[in-house]
This record gives C-alpha cells, sequence and structure tokens, in this order.
C-alpha cells in the first residue's frame, strides 16, 4: 500500500492510496467468495458450484465494488494512521483506478486548520466606564408610574394619545379579510406602539361606537411573509375610552411596587440605580470580552474550514432549536413567523460561525504554547461546581465524567487561556 500526501486549501489533506497488486487480487477472491454464498444454481448448494459458473453469474464491476468496499473498511484506520493525519470531520472518498489489476483511491481529509498566532499579550482593549444617569433613573419610576395607573371611563371624550381604547377591528387587503387581521373588544395603549405603525395615531379623535376606516402599510420585514408590504384597510369601532391617572412618585409609589427592602422613594431610586448599574456592568463585560476576541482574531492568521464551520453552525441552529423547544415551540412555527428556512437561518449566522471557530482554534494554539495544564485541585473545583449546578453529589458527578474528563480539562484550559490574554493586556 502507496500513500502520498497532498495539502489543499481551506485544511484539506489529500491522501492518494494505491494498494498493492497481490492483496488487491486476494480481496477479490473474498469478495467473490462472499458474494458466491447469495448466487443460486440449481443441482447445486449455495457456494458449492465451480467458481468458473459462479464467475459467469456475477458481474465483473460488482466483484470490484464489493472487493473495494472490503479492503477500504479493513485498511481505513491504517491508511490515517501511517499517512498521520487526523480527521475533524468524516473523509471523502473517490475511485481514482478500479481494474482487476490495481486499485487506487483519493481521500479528501477534514484536518485542524493551521493558526499562526499573532500578538495575543498587550492587545489594546479598553472596558468602558459604567454610569446612571439622573434621566435613566427617572424613567423608570415613569414606567413604574404607568404600571400602576388607575384607568377610568372618559365619559362623551376623543381618543388621546395615552388613553386606552377598547376597539374592535377587522383587516382587509384587496377587499378581502386576512388571517389575524380581526378583534373585538381590544383594549389598546394609544401610544405603545403595539399596532402596525400608523394604526394607533389615526385612531386619535375617535369618539365611541363611530366605525372608521384607517389605512396603514406592514412593513417590509413584518413576521407574516403574506403580508409584508402590503397595503390593508382596517374597519375599527370604540367601544370604550379610557384614560391613565397616574399616582405621585412618591414613597407611597415605592411601597406599591413591593421590593424587599423598598419602604422610600429614595430607597426605591437606590435600587433601581443598582439594577441598572448591574446590567450596564453586564453589557459593558460582554463588549469588553467580545472586543478581546475580535482583536485576538484580527491579529492572528487562520486558515479556513469549511468542515470546522459546517459543524458550528449545525451546532448553533441546535441551539436555536433547543431555545425553541424550551418556549413551546418548533422551528416549523418559527419558520412560519419569520418566513426563514434552516437553509436561510445558517446562512445568516455564518459569520458569527466563523468568529467562534477561529477563536477556538485561537485559544488551542495559545494553550500550546503556553504550555497550560491542568492541576489536580481546578478539575476537583470544577467538577464541584458541574455537581453543585445539578445539585448532585461530587462523587456521581465524578463517575459520570470516569474515563472522559477531556470535555471538563478544555472547559479549565480554554478559560486560563482567556485569563491570560485579559490579564496581559496592555495597560
Amino acid at each position: 500500500m502507496k500513500i502520498s500526501n497532498k495539502k489543499l486549501e481551506k485544511a484539506i489533506v489529500e491522501l492518494t492510496v494505491a494498494f498493492e497488486s497481490d492483496e488487491w487480487k486476494s480481496t477479490q477472491d473474498k469478495a467473490l467468495n462472499k458474494l458466491a454464498k447469495s448466487v443460486k444454481i440449481d443441482g447445486f448448494r449455495p457456494g458449492k458450484a465451480p467458481v468458473a459458473l459462479i464467475k459467469s453469474r456475477i458481474s465483473k464491476a460488482s466483484i470490484l465494488q464489493e472487493a473495494s468496499d472490503m479492503i477500504l473498511q479493513d485498511k481505513f484506520v491504517q491508511i490515517l494512521t501511517d499517512a498521520q493525519v487526523e480527521p475533524v470531520a468524516q473523509p471523502t472518498l473517490s475511485i481514482n483506478k478500479i481494474s482487476e489489476d490495481e486499485l487506487e483511491v483519493v481521500i479528501n481529509v477534514p484536518v485542524k486548520p493551521e493558526v499562526e498566532l499573532g500578538e495575543y499579550k498587550g492587545l489594546e482593549v479598553k472596558k468602558g466606564r459604567v454610569a446612571v444617569t439622573k434621566k435613566e433613573i427617572e424613567e423608570q419610576l415613569s414606567n413604574y408610574q404607568s404600571q400602576f395607573a388607575e384607568l377610568s371611563v372618559k365619559e362623551d371624550g376623543k381618543v388621546a394619545k395615552g388613553d386606552t381604547a377598547v376597539i374592535d377591528y377587522e383587516g382587509f387587503i384587496d377587499g378581502e379579510a386576512f388571517d389575524g387581521g380581526k378583534g373585538e373588544n381590544y383594549p389598546l395603549e394609544i401610544g405603545s406602539g403595539s399596532f402596525i405603525p400608523g394604526f394607533e395615531d389615526q385612531l386619535i379623535g375617535m369618539t365611541t361606537d363611530n366605525e372608521q376606516e384607517i389605512k396603514v402599510t406592514f412593513p417590509e420585514d413584518y413576521g407574516a411573509p403574506n403580508l409584508a408590504g402590503k397595503e390593508a384597510t382596517f374597519k375599527v369601532t370604540v367601544h370604550e375610552i379610557k384614560e391613565k391617572h397616574l399616582p405621585e412618585i412618591d414613597d407611597e409609589l415605592a411601597k406599591d411596587v413591593n421590593i424587599d427592602g423598598v419602604e422610600t422613594l429614595e430607597q426605591l431610586k437606590a435600587h433601581i440605580k443598582s439594577q441598572i448599574k448591574a446590567r450596564k456592568e453586564n453589557e459593558s463585560e460582554n463588549k469588553f470580552m467580545d472586543d478581546i476576541y475580535k482583536a485576538l482574531i484580527a491579529s492572528s492568521k487562520v486558515e479556513d474550514s469549511d468542515a470546522l464551520l459546517k459543524q458550528e453552525q449545525d451546532m448553533m441552529l441546535q441551539e436555536i432549536e433547543q431555545n425553541l423547544q424550551r418556549q413551546g415551540l418548533n422551528f416549523e412555527v418559527y419558520e412560519q413567523f419569520t418566513g426563514k428556512s434552516k437553509e436561510d437561518v445558517l446562512e445568516d449566522i455564518k459569520p458569527q460561525a466563523e468568529e467562534r471557530v477561529k477563536l477556538n482554534l485561537i485559544l488551542e494554539a495559545i494553550i500550546k504554547e503556553e504550555e497550560l495544564a491542568v492541576t489536580d485541585e481546578e478539575r476537583e473545583a470544577e467538577l464541584q461546581k458541574i455537581a453543585d449546578m445539578y445539585q448532585r453529589e461530587l462523587d456521581d458527578v465524578k463517575k459520570i465524567f470516569e474515563g472522559n474528563m477531556s470535555h471538563v480539562e478544555n472547559d479549565i484550559l480554554t478559560r486560563k487561556a482567556i485569563d491570560l490574554v485579559k490579564d496581559n493586556l496592555k495597560k
């Protein structure tokens, strides 16, 4: 068996394998014997007829096909071992030459892409400062005001912004009613932006029990593709108008919000400030880490790999489907709402998948370059964290991962590589 290696683009190694003539002919004999067992010839028990007679009933192409399958199944692992290549995805195989005298195959093996590490120490990435403004606190207080507002019926009045109009409506496109375009006794807060743009504004000034036609255009990116960009006419009747009475922003409102430890307006303001600050700090940290990742990718050169990209896209699509399932939905419902097929989603997530693949390979290269390792204490702490998360005993978790600690250790090493980069940012 002779093997020649050739490096192709996008992290593919092409192996050309030529089998020795004696080995190939021997395998053809085994293939013939295997096929012969299924050949029925009158006057002979299965497999007992003369070889020449059996051969006459089995095509040469069938023997060569069976023999090639047999020899490749038997030698495939050895081929990869001898060629010193480790596939990261399923290799593809094609037959280059095949006859009774020779067999030559070509195997394209996706391998780990080459990484040329750039500067990963001294990256210029700054973390943004977090501040909470008085306006942000006041906006949240206004939200609480709205939540605890009281509604009263507006007698003989007209719909105004901020009112809640109880309406019947039915929508038509080209004179035909459409699914989902009808509602009865629907309470719509004017100015909430919950209906199609332009709909709520045209209700302003309407009085009760008179029907009015409202014309709107569905946005081009509307969730239902059959309505997107279409002009529609809605017949609307207002049954009741309710106006909002906002409570005072004072200690009583603070108590109504019902937050532990909050009894006064000042305590409510402090609570709001801490909540906004925590949210902003989380957003700032996420952006900071994203900037680090982008800087790492920009500083290094990573070979493209269609195989790893597809794996990452499939994994991300699976994550999307799992998230939908947790919400009681499935992809078919998602497709109806968004008009996007799985192929569309895979294309949408492609840039993010490319970044993930490159980042993972760069972090692996840093781990190797820095000779990072996992200590027994770190391994034990990680297993304890998993046990706490799933409320299991540590010994049970150890048994689950026994003999397969690579995933746990990879997580630890990845975090150590990220921490190393963070600790060495340019001051």
